[in-house]
């Protein structure tokens, strides 16, 4: 069996990393330099590294920031954050990035996900998507979840899988920072209709709601959660013990400890 990764992710904002509720009501959490630095040497399986306010204010990720983040980080590194072009593409991959993140700019410009997966493969066009319930339907929505587009999310998802994102990325903005488990209803719904690895984000809360996440839905690759490991409520060595414990595959290493300090 596939080993189940699981993954950190920095929400950046103003070059600090920031976590809220439904993607509101953020607050500060640390340097994202520190905090790659911590998570790469405890055991994380991969990072991500969302500019979480470049498409909504039209801007350039910072790529300062990006590549020094990138230098403390021995794990692959997943960045996203106004990628509009395959220009953006490239000037993030020569930052550091493993793999890009798309979400906004796909939704501007379909044919942006074929477009990079030809120049730099499918394995490195990740395609990340806010999905949000809306009159009984799953909805995307763009600019970092503020603005509702009226596209049905599974469809969306699977015609950019077909031209060519190689990895997806799922966040449930009705289970976002709530910490009440994750979107088991929605994610089985995007694993039914796409045959690329699925990361399940948005709604963990505890190291059993990852437990109930792989044993319910083994079609999920991994499980991507913020403000649980970026406040110490959930340590990764324990997270990925009691995994083991519980017959899910998971990558140990020896120098993981319990308290990660």
């Amino acid at each position: 069996m596939i080993t189940k990764r699981i993954i950190p992710c920095l929400d950046v904002r103003n070059g600090r990393v920031v976590k809220g509720v439904n993607f509101l009501g953020l607050r500060d959490v640390d340097s994202p330099v520190a905090l790659a630095k911590y998570y790469s040497e405890c055991g994380a399986d991969e990072l991500v590294f969302y500019d979480i306010t470049a498409s909504a204010d039209g801007r350039a990720i910072f790529t300062d920031i990006l590549r020094e983040t990138a230098a403390n980080v021995f794990i692959p590194l997943t960045v996203g954050g106004g990628i509009n072009t395959v220009a953006d593409f490239d000037r993030v991959l020569k930052c550091g990035a493993d793999k890009v993140s798309v979400n906004s700019g796909a939704i501007r410009n379909p044919s942006l996900v074929g477009e990079a997966a030809k120049l730099y493969g499918d394995q490195c066009v990740v395609l990340s998507v806010d999905v949000k319930r809306v009159g009984g339907e799953f909805r995307i929505f763009g600019r970092g979840g503020r603005d509702d587009t009226g596209m049905e999310a599974i469809s969306w998802i699977r015609r950019c899988v077909d031209s060519g994102a190689g990895e997806v990325v799922v966040n449930s903005m009705d289970t976002d920072g709530v910490k009440k488990g994750f979107d088991l209803e929605m994610l089985a719904a995007v694993c039914a209709a796409v045959n690329v690895p699925v990361i399940a984000s948005g709604g963990a809360g505890c190291i059993g709601d990852f437990i109930t996440l792989f044993k319910e839905l083994p079609g999920v690759d991994a499980g991507l959660a913020a403000s649980i490991f970026h406040f110490g409520e959930v340590k990764i060595a324990d997270l990925k013990r009691e995994m083991a414990e519980a017959g899910i595959p998971a990558r140990i290493t020896s120098g993981m400890t319990g308290s990660e300090e």
